[in-house]
């Protein structure tokens, strides 16, 4: 072997030796898994973004399934992370019954698991990221209640536009029915199911106005809900006869409560919730403890304190 030869040898030897360590580096970032519910409500993509802002502070690899909307879809995709050795899984279900198996079978496997926004049933899940949404349906329906006291005659006509597939809307419709239980001048008149899915919220919310036409108060259970509705009663030109209260703010729903039909939206802090979920898996990787419910806020949003949201949600 010649001089020139012998030193390509050493030089090749010396890269891969130097290469090594970089490749195991590469191979020791965790890897964590956020199997969401769809990318179409903003709230999810805010979530998405504070998942991302805390995974890349604390130097993980965040990977995020959208399910569209699918059940069945998150079942897969956990059974498809627990193949590929995550080493933390964040969930925010649909079926939050229907989900168990799969997230059994992650805390079997050795791969901790938090639950985000949706709230599972007990089980091996390490904690319980997210908001009190029977308190914030309680919150919604109370406003709306004093609005109808003070403004109405203390009487409404009310329609709900729900998501019964889902189980935290689920939840803020039944804290808002049992808030106003006791109020004989509020007439519950119908319930329509947009199933999550804006384009359907709009539909049902159409044919709630067209089939009521004292109909005068709407509650709407999350962000594809009441752009629904809204859209709804703009284009029937009942703008001026019905009042909206909901959840989850938008744009549209800023230009609503500009307008003066939309009273109050109940704010989440989904940017949070996505950044608190990565924390506490990072805390877990490390062996740390995490208390087993973390809640984040609560805000009751109208005319008089939304501006510090307006660049927000532009």
């Amino acid at each position: 072997m010649t001089d020139t030869s012998r030193r390509a040898v050493l030089a090749g030897l010396g890269a891969g030796a130097l290469a090594l360590p970089a490749l195991r580096a590469r191979a020791a970032t965790p890897t964590f898994a956020l199997v969401t519910i769809n990318q179409q409500a903003l709230f999810f993509d805010q979530m998405n973004d504070g998942a991302k802002q805390a995974a890349e502070k604390a130097g993980v690899k965040l990977v995020i399934y959208n399910a569209n909307n699918d059940p069945a879809a998150q079942n897969n995709a956990i059974d498809d992370y627990i193949q590929q050795k995550v080493q933390g899984l964040i969930v925010d279900a649909i079926d939050v019954n229907g989900l168990m198996p799969a997230v059994k079978a992650a805390s079997s496997a050795g791969i901790p698991v938090v639950a985000v926004d949706a709230v599972l049933p007990a089980g091996p899940q390490k904690t319980q990221v997210g908001v009190d949404n029977i308190e914030g349906g309680q919150m919604a329906a109370k406003y709306l209640g004093d609005y109808v006291k003070a403004n109405m005659g203390g009487k409404a006509q009310l329609g709900i536009v729900g998501a019964l597939n889902s189980f935290i809307q689920n939840e803020r419709q039944k804290g808002f029915q049992d808030a106003l239980a006791g109020d004989p001048g509020i007439k519950l008149v119908q319930v329509v199911d947009g199933r999550n899915i804006q384009d359907n919220a709009m539909s049902v919310s159409e044919t709630l106005l067209t089939g009521n036409p004292q109909l005068n108060t709407i509650y709407a259970t999350g962000e594809p809900a009441l752009i629904g509705a809204l859209a709804a009663v703009d284009s029937q030109g009942r703008t001026g006869g019905v009042k909206v209260v909901g959840w989850d703010l938008s744009a549209a729903a800023i230009r609503a409560i500009d307008k003066g039909y939309c009273l109050a939206v109940v704010q989440q802090d989904p940017s949070l919730m996505g950044a608190a979920s990565v924390d506490a898996l990072v805390k877990l990787l490390k062996g740390e403890s995490v208390p087993p419910k973390i809640n984040t806020k609560l805000t009751l949003v109208t005319k008089e304190n939304v501006d510090p949201y307006r660049a927000v949600f532009k």
